[in-house]
């Protein structure tokens, strides 16, 4: 990505992630590797276009961005799990070593579209989490005022999947003046808000990726791993 692909950003103010500081020898040294999920199957989706804006943005920072699609993707009780677009987000999820969800607000909550894909990410595979530890960094649009219901609610099933969410988070009221005709976002608050959250995202992701079997070691697991090996 390049900078003249995002002519909001102030070049002076936008610095590379300082790995110095977050990494250590043995760390994984390949660039971060982000799942982007937005929450609107509409032509005109200011949510999958903000996702657009966050992956350029992570993209420019040096990560690797892969956006799912959520078109066809099946209701959690309407198929097995072996539907393709259902495959395709589980191999996604294990892919990714963070996340980003960007929803519209519907009726004060998270959209169904964007709750059914995170419905369909999986919990456990083989005895491992996909989801566990990883970073997440949450960002809502909505057509009026300023709102965090949406965020709120994400950032609660987040820690319910044992996520690492990032504190900072970005909410747009209003979309529809923040786009131009382009589709681009236009320069304001908001638009150095969502660029704060994304780089905030790759620090935390830099700082907690090598260390993510530690961190996700627990007591709990560690009592059923004894006490099936004494069953056995």
């Amino acid at each position: 990505m390049r900078l003249s692909d995002t002519p909001n950003v102030n070049q002076s103010a936008l610095h590379a992630i300082n790995k110095k500081l977050l990494v250590k020898a043995g760390d994984p040294d390949y660039s971060p590797r982000i799942l982007v999920l937005y929450g609107s199957l509409r032509k005109h989706s200011y949510s999958r276009l903000m996702s657009e804006e966050a992956s350029r943005i992570l993209q420019l920072l040096g990560a690797e961005t892969k956006t799912f699609a959520p078109h066809n993707l099946p209701h959690t009780d309407a198929d097995d799990g072996s539907h393709t677009k259902v495959r395709e987000l589980h191999e996604l999820t294990i892919w990714s070593d963070g996340m980003v969800w960007v929803s519209p607000e519907r009726h004060g909550a998270i959209s169904a579209v964007l709750k059914t894909q995170i419905d369909w990410l999986p919990l456990e595979t083989g005895g491992v989490y996909p989801a566990q530890g990883k970073t997440l960094a949450l960002c809502q649009v909505s057509g009026g005022s300023q709102s965090f219901n949406t965020l709120n609610q994400m950032r609660i099933i987040g820690r319910w999947l044992r996520m690492v969410v990032i504190p900072n988070q970005s909410s747009v009221p209003q979309a529809f003046k923040e786009f131009n005709d382009s589709g681009r976002m236009y320069p304001s608050v908001h638009y150095n808000r969502m660029v704060d959250v994304m780089e905030e995202l790759l620090k935390f992701t830099w700082l907690t990726r090598g260390r993510l079997t530690y961190l996700s070691d627990r007591y709990s697991d560690r009592v059923t791993t004894t006490n099936n090996l004494l069953k056995g």
